[in-house]
């Protein structure tokens, strides 16, 4: 795909009328990957599969444009994985929410993590890449991975098998949200390759007790990730981008990943372009977090400064995420299932809610993702029905329905 319009995005605006990106919009456009013939083949199947409500029209299944075809519209059908702990009360309630903005979706409910393997012996069945292969489009809730053995993450598998090579979280402070650095206009964005470095899983024990791990860095995949990142700077007024590195020490993969963004930044002329070793970029990011804008990272460094970002705004709980690749974007929650309170209605739904308004927008749903972002704002700014984690008491059920009054 081409990436000038997968990344594109016009910003959900604020009420400072201030319009910059959060997310990709336009990734639908898929290159016109069905054909007239397919379109008719698609619509047969949906309107067998899901017939229209009496009276009410249909929402197009895909915002690209399909040349003289004249398209009736059909509901966004979306695979939907609940995931492990509380994973299936905050996917509950995130439904809820973009049910409430009154777009039309039809719900592909897939099972991955505990509940699958007890279903089908198997943590990751075929069945969520099938749905995915259908819909192309995926909310998923946090999916449990244990510590130093057992199955290997569901994350990263379904990252690696659907090539979903950018990692994307915009990070910012929401309205009311008391955090150390609350006083601070923190507005960034993370691009992290989502395929390869250390988490390519190659290691080995080479004798008893010693073993060895491979970080793999590759000049596609480096440069995928710094064009992605630039193209979106272009497009959405973004000022700087800063490559995050440990060329110093690990000069040939790292430096590898250097070379694949200076030679990008090279056609950005008007985008500041710098770098920073990753444990100065830590230091950095914590004096002094609102003087970044856009970061482009390998893999391993980003899944540690996007959780540190994450803190800066009040935690993983919070923020949101999205994975993207050529024909296929999975939207997600980045925290943990938490077991330990699963079933207690203490959830802070937020994480996964915020992903679903970058997923509206991803679909064309650019007025409910706009309303439901403002709901979530709202309420917030209100602080009355806030979850334990973030200072409140509400249970999830009564933050979820004071969104949906905001709605």
């Amino acid at each position: 795909m081409n990436f000038d319009r997968a990344l594109g995005v016009a910003d959900l605006a604020d009420d400072s009328g201030d319009d910059r990106a959060d997310f990709f919009a336009q990734h639908q456009t898929v290159q016109h990957r069905t054909q007239v013939v397919q379109n008719a083949v698609l619509d047969l199947e949906l309107s067998l599969r899901c017939p229209e409500p009496e009276g009410h029209g249909r929402i197009l299944l895909h915002t690209y444009t399909r040349p003289h075809v004249y398209y009736t519209t059909v509901a966004h059908h979306i695979t939907l994985i609940p995931g492990d702990g509380i994973g299936p009360e905050v996917a509950d309630a995130t439904v809820r929410a973009v049910e409430a903005t009154g777009v039309s979706i039809v719900w592909d409910r897939v099972d991955a993590g505990v509940a699958a393997q007890k279903a089908t012996g198997h943590y990751l069945p075929e069945a969520v890449y099938e749905s995915l292969a259908r819909t192309n489009v995926g909310l998923k809730g946090p999916v449990g991975t244990p510590v130093g053995t057992g199955h290997p993450s569901v994350n990263v598998a379904l990252r690696k098998r659907l090539n979903l090579f950018v990692n994307f979280r915009p990070v910012r402070m929401l309205p009311g949200l008391k955090t150390r650095f609350s006083d601070l206009p923190i507005d960034l964005v993370i691009f992290r390759e989502n395929t390869e470095d250390l988490y390519s899983g190659i290691e080995h024990e080479v004798v008893t007790d010693v073993v060895e791990s491979l970080k793999v860095i590759t000049k596609v995949a480096s440069m995928k990730i710094a064009k992605a990142a630039f193209e979106y700077s272009r497009r959405e007024g973004r000022k700087a981008v800063v490559a995050i590195h440990k060329a110093n020490i690990m000069k040939m993969s790292d430096g590898l990943f250097l070379r694949c963004c200076r030679e990008v930044a090279a056609g950005f002329p008007e985008i500041a372009y710098t770098e920073l070793i990753v444990d100065n970029a830590c230091m950095q990011l914590v004096m002094r977090p609102e003087k970044f804008d856009v970061l482009v990272l390998p893999n391993l460094y980003g899944d540690i400064v996007s959780d540190l970002c994450a803190g800066l705004v009040g935690g993983l709980g919070i923020v949101p995420g999205a994975n993207l690749g050529d024909t296929c974007a999975v939207f997600e929650a980045v925290h943990g299932s938490a077991p330990d309170i699963a079933g207690q209605g203490k959830a802070n739904p937020t994480a996964l809610m915020q992903s679903a308004r970058l997923m509206l927008a991803h679909l064309g749903e650019r007025d409910a993702s706009v309303r439901l972002q403002k709901a979530i704002e709202a309420v917030y700014a209100s602080g009355e029905h806030l979850t334990h984690d973030v200072g409140g008491s509400a249970s999830t059920e009564e933050f979820t329905e004071a969104v949906i009054r905001e709605l």
